[in-house]
């Protein structure tokens, strides 16, 4: 397809946080003028590990950012075609003391440097007994990811691999596409999703071929 050519990798600009950290709500970083709440097309927001970015298990290290197959053109296509882009994730390193806010900025700054801006990152740095509205399965991530781009969840779609980030999109009200996930890495032992229905792509290039039809 015509729209899948890989474009030339760009380099973000700064952009100011959004909303201060803390314990009760997830870190938002969001490009300054890059959500088009105006526009036809909507949002689409990608789990991280494991659909846009290789799964390396407790990631801080830019240099082992790698992005998944096909996702650069998909971003591009989706890009093209008027869409805002997101990213969600579960980071619950931080809350173990084994990721800083600056390792995950850094990680974030590598992708962006080889996959060209993204309008919001939505990450929840909470561990599973924190207690917080924000870790996927729960729906606060979406929400607060599309209060960030100024858009309801129905006029947003998540892509993801992982039953948590389908289960958030629905709950949170939003659209779900599947995509395969890569085998997790051992020190991850939570099982990959099979239980949420929603429609199903190969792969990123798919899911955005898919968007870009409706």
């Amino acid at each position: 397809m015509a729209y899948l050519g890989e474009p030339v990798p760009t380099v973000p600009q700064p952009r100011p946080i959004a909303e201060p950290p803390g314990r009760t709500g997830p870190w938002l970083f969001v490009r300054p003028g890059g959500a088009a709440a105006d526009g036809p097309s909507g949002a689409v927001l990608f789990g991280r590990d494991g659909t846009l970015l290789q799964n390396v298990a407790c990631n801080g290290d830019p240099a082992m950012v790698h992005p998944m197959a096909g996702v650069r053109a998909a971003l591009s296509a989706l890009r093209g075609a008027g869409f805002a882009l997101g990213v969600l994730s579960n980071q619950p390193a931080v809350a173990r003391g084994l990721l800083g806010r600056g390792q995950v900025e850094a990680v974030q700054a590598r992708a962006e440097a080889l996959l060209g801006t993204i309008d919001v990152w939505a990450v929840c740095p909470h561990g599973s007994h924190d207690g917080c509205a924000c870790r996927m399965p729960a729906p606060g991530l979406v929400i607060a990811a599309c209060r960030a781009l100024g858009l309801p969840p129905s006029r947003l779609t998540v892509v993801g691999c992982e039953e948590t980030v389908i289960a958030a999109a629905l709950a949170a009200g939003a659209h779900a596409i599947r995509v395969p996930g890569a085998p997790r890495p051992v020190a991850d032992p939570h099982l990959p999703c099979t239980l949420t229905a929603c429609p199903a792509a190969d792969g990123p290039a798919e899911a955005a071929y898919l968007l870009l039809q409706h």
